[in-house]
């Protein structure tokens, strides 16, 4: 007896944890029902597009971290695609200071690094807006000042780290020669 109600209390425990990822699955869709069909196409702000876009790179980015095959496949395009999106949209709209499009910045350049695994374009990315960021440091006003030297910090720790990581690999694929 004892092992059929244990058998049961596993059975009701795996269809319980099935009816969570189907409503995970409902509200992933959802989620991206809801930016591809209202936020992303009524958005009238260069500001807000581009904020919704990006909010989208980064939740297929997230998905690609534990994702495997086709499926893989699939949210790294979906990926790619809304940040590109939001990259081109950032860069005729936006000033190089504003805190999305140097959040967009950092979070396209870490999906280039970690996703597609090219340090040579994230850093390239980072590096490019870091420096269009500088260069107009005095325009920006009080209200974003700290939140744009913030990302612009991250900006250089991540250029930092991925500098000396590449770096370092370059120093290991060299050790076996003379």
């Amino acid at each position: 007896m004892m092992f059929c109600f244990s058998g049961w209390h596993i059975l009701k425990q795996l269809l319980e944890i099935l009816l969570c990822i189907r409503s995970l699955d409902f509200f992933r869709t959802a989620f991206v029902e809801l930016l591809d069909k209202y936020l992303i196409p009524n958005a009238t702000q260069p500001e807000s597009k581009v904020f919704y876009l990006k909010m989208k790179g980064d939740y297929f980015r997230y998905l690609s971290e534990v994702a495997s095959g086709d499926n893989k496949q699939t949210t790294v395009s979906n990926s790619q695609q809304a940040y590109q999106e939001a990259f081109e949209i950032s860069k005729k709209e936006m000033q190089p200071t504003h805190p999305i499009r140097l959040g967009l910045a950092l979070n396209f350049s870490v999906f280039y690094y970690e996703i597609l695994n090219s340090p040579e374009k994230a850093c390239s990315l980072a590096k490019t807006a870091f420096d269009e960021a500088i260069a107009e440091l005095d325009t920006l006003n009080e209200e974003s000042y700290k939140d744009s030297t913030l990302i612009m910090q991250l900006l250089r720790d991540n250029l930092t780290l991925w500098t000396s990581e590449n770096q370092g690999d370059e120093g290991d694929a060299g050790e076996g020669e003379n």
